[in-house]
């Protein structure tokens, strides 16, 4: 009886502990929500992958700061869908004018196509007379092997590639209104990650953990490479790693129906909410602190160190000249 009673103490107080850390970590979240309202008004910003997830949440918070948001999205209905309940939620407008906390449009993206990519930002450049955050969020994680539009192994094609485009295409906004910021959405599984040029488009094998970790890794070379190219330029780019969230990239993985509650709850007690794993973006978009700072790697709102393996300058420049063909930059 006494070990039966001691059992169910410590699951009791184990259960407390976990519905505590949720509490107290949202009650900090919203703290340093409501102390940055107004930081981001008359700025524009452009958000990929924002109808759902850590997009999403980065839209609302950023939307709160009064900043201009558009959300580009490969489905538009579901992005539509997901502005209306913004728009409901926060009193906003879907155009300028009026006495508005913010602004918030929606515009089709699809990083798996190249084409797409081209054509949102030519509608970009031709509507929007600055640009001041670019914030390369959407992505694909853990797929079966498919390929894009554009015959890319499928992750590497939307992390890396299609976001390696944008953003080019974009810059020139990006310094003509500068100080501008460019954020690049990461993950920590980079470490496992390895940029194989005799493979880059995975025909010869293909893992999909590695496939994901090798999109990540790329991000990072990316983001040192661009911010080497801007100096000077008054534009910054910065990469994070978000933790580990409750969103729906991972809705590729497979976990077996009986396992489902207890995931559940494991990602409720332990896992990031949305909100909680977008304040790194957040913090990089806004935040006066780094206003000044480029080409570092952000968790938890905190510059952190880099493994060797994603500071590797050769490696970094020899993507960026192999990206620039892929993507029809260079011929």
């Amino acid at each position: 009886m006494a070990a039966t009673a001691i059992a169910l103490a410590a699951a009791l107080g184990g259960g407390l502990l976990l519905i505590a850390r949720r509490f107290w970590s949202a009650a900090g979240v919203k703290q340093s929500i409501t102390a940055a309202t107004g930081l981001m008004e008359g700025k524009t910003v452009i958000i990929t992958g924002a109808n759902s997830g850590l997009g999403r949440a980065t839209a609302a918070e950023l939307l709160r700061q009064r900043a201009r948001v558009i959300m580009a999205c490969r489905d538009r209905g579901r992005a539509e869908e997901a502005a209306r309940e913004l728009r409901a939620e926060l009193g906003l407008c879907s155009r300028g004018g009026g006495e508005c906390r913010g602004e918030l449009l929606v515009r089709e993206l699809d990083l798996a196509s190249l084409r797409s990519v081209r054509s949102f930002c030519q509608q970009v450049l031709q509507e929007e007379p600055r640009l001041d955050v670019l914030i390369n969020n959407a992505g694909i994680f853990q797929c079966l092997y498919m390929k894009t539009e554009d015959g890319f192994e499928m992750q590497f094609g939307v992390n890396h590639l299609g976001h390696f485009l944008l953003t080019n295409l974009l810059l020139g906004l990006l310094k003509n209104s500068a100080p501008s910021r460019i954020i690049v959405v990461s993950s920590k599984l980079y470490k496992y990650g390895e940029i194989n040029f005799d493979d880059l488009n995975s025909e010869l094998h293909y893992n999909k953990s590695f496939a994901y970790s090798r999109s990540k890794l790329a991000n990072i070379l990316f983001t040192r490479e661009l911010a080497r190219r801007l100096e000077g330029t008054g534009v910054t780019v910065n990469v994070l790693h978000p933790g580990i969230v409750r969103t729906n990239l991972g809705r590729h993985i497979h976990i077996p129906f009986l396992a489902k509650p207890l995931f559940n709850l494991v990602s409720w007690a332990f896992f990031k909410s949305p909100l909680e794993g977008a304040q790194t973006s957040i913090y990089l978009a806004s935040s006066p602190e780094v206003g000044g700072v480029s080409g570092k790697y952000f968790g938890d709102c905190k510059e952190e160190q880099l493994l060797p393996i994603a500071m590797d300058d050769l490696v970094g420049r020899k993507l960026w000249d192999i990206s620039e063909v892929m993507v029809g930059l260079l011929k």
